[in-house]
């Protein structure tokens, strides 16, 4: 709030300026009109502020908060269309739009970080502590030894110490006939660096699939090879009913298509200080599996939509070009898409939604999400049905999204904005539409020598990603047709 204090008062230092001295020359008249068009926006918007934020205890209270923003923010909308009705001003109206749009933004960012903080209160702890879910008498021998030596990797002793449990737990793993790539030494450590012990990569997957919005909503596989590739039924096996005698007829061979994901190797450069890694009270584990998880997420959110194959990921919308034509009749690897109606703006009305939402089988309806931007949602909020009903809606229940036309969408900033040409929305199941292959096992090399004072450790993952299924997406292109 005290920037609007300190805005108030500068403007009623302007304000008083102008009221001494408006007679006095055409420029201070000029600063006191000004000055009372400004105040007149000021009066006019509700003050909304993320500094409030803090005060929201829970999840239900973020809900409650959110669904009063809203109805501001309808009744706000309402007059502003009511004022463009009439030919009036909309410019203080849109103050006030705005302000609310980044009001409920930054409470839909509360109530998201609140769930996440329940859904890990509520999961085993983690840290560097004792066994955790899963772990045997090696792994947490080995994910110990691996701690010490990130906290003094020049230490040859227990850079030793670790690879023989790394050694140890390999041993453990081939006893019990299992094949985690993740548990193998390939080096003393010293140059190749090590694995990351299970539990830890294991909190990386899950932090990344928190911040990665694409990795929430798609099919993720874990595979053991680059060559991993999925057969997909173009059109399906032809069906009929037929009586205990009738003749048999050969059905329709399915029409197989290969889907084979592109790889590349994501790799995350977390940097601590030595002084930070020789205090015991600093959580190595923790700082590790945050900044790596950080790090490849936000370089994986980019690959899942516009990667474009190239030792990466191939995003959904870095496929053939998109088209106009019908599933029936459309090449099986190219997207369908609807136009906007204008050149460089979205739809003017809700009904090219529907046909978005309606071009979409049935069967791929129930799980579909919409995925777009911020700054898109934004707009999506002043959208109405023809019975006047704001087609938005904040969530009702803890864990659930927002939801547009009754569908939830998942916010992705890596989505391109709107323009000419654009696809900035995108409507579909994912889970059907779109692959991502993980490598098994993580790497990691550390680095005391280039960065005096400092330790960098290299992170490494090898992933992929290709479209699956182009029937179950559909996207919306800023076109006139």
């Amino acid at each position: 709030m005290k920037k609007n204090v300190l805005a108030l008062s500068i403007a009623a230092m302007i304000g008083g300026l102008g009221a001494t001295a408006a007679m006095a020359d055409p420029v201070t008249s000029k600063m006191a009109a000004d000055h009372a068009a400004f105040k007149a926006k000021l009066d006019a918007a509700v003050v909304y502020e993320k500094r409030d934020e803090p005060s929201i205890k829970s999840v239900s209270d973020a809900l409650d908060k959110i669904a009063t923003a809203f109805d501001e923010y309808k009744k706000t909308n309402d007059a502003r269309i009511e004022a463009v009705k009439s030919g009036a001003s909309t410019e203080a109206l849109d103050a006030k739009l705005a302000k609310i749009d980044a009001h409920i933004e930054g409470l839909g960012e509360v109530k998201t970080k609140l769930e996440k903080m329940e859904t890990k209160l509520a999961r085993p702890g983690a840290g560097e502590g004792g066994r955790q879910d899963g772990e045997s008498k090696e792994a947490v021998e080995y994910r110990h030894a691996f701690l010490d030596w990130m906290r003094a990797p020049g230490d040859h002793e227990r850079q030793q110490k670790a690879a023989t449990a790394a050694k140890q737990l390999e041993a453990k793993n081939r006893d019990g006939r299992e094949t985690r790539a993740t548990q193998t030494v390939t080096s003393t450590g010293s140059a190749g660096g090590f694995a990351l012990p299970e539990i830890i990569e294991r909190q990386i997957a899950r932090l990344s699939v928190d911040i990665s919005p694409i990795r929430q909503i798609a099919t993720v596989r874990t595979v053991g090879s680059p060559d991993y590739k999925e057969l997909f039924d173009v059109n399906g096996a032809t069906f009929e009913w037929l009586g205990e005698t009738d003749t048999r007829a050969q059905t329709n061979t399915p029409d197989l298509a290969e889907v084979a994901p592109t790889f590349g190797m994501a790799s995350a450069k977390p940097q601590a200080s030595e002084e930070s890694l020789d205090d015991l009270f600093f959580d190595v584990e923790s700082w590790l599996t945050m900044s790596a998880a950080e790090a490849i997420a936000q370089g994986e959110g980019v690959a899942f939509i516009s990667g474009n194959g190239t030792k990466k990921p191939t995003g959904f919308l870095a496929g053939p070009t998109p088209v106009t034509t019908a599933d029936s009749s459309r090449a099986f690897g190219t997207l369908q898409y609807i136009a906007s109606g204008q050149a460089a703006a979205l739809p003017t009305s809700a009904d090219l939604f529907y046909d978005l939402v309606y071009g979409l089988r049935a069967r791929y309806r129930n799980n579909a999400q919409w995925v777009t931007s911020k700054l898109v949602l934004a707009a999506l909020r002043k959208y109405k049905d023809t019975a006047g009903q704001y087609l938005w809606q904040p969530a009702l229940t803890a864990g659930q999204p927002a939801t547009f036309m009754g569908y939830g969408i998942t916010e992705a900033e890596d989505m391109p904005a709107v323009g000419a040409g654009a696809f900035p929305l995108a409507f579909g199941d994912f889970k059907e539409g779109y692959l991502i292959a993980d490598r098994v096992g993580m790497r990691i090399t550390r680095d005391e020598i280039t960065t005096p004072g400092f330790v960098k450790f290299y992170v490494r993952k090898r992933l992929g990603g290709k479209l699956r299924n182009t029937q179950a997406i559909k996207l919306l292109k800023i076109a006139a047709s």
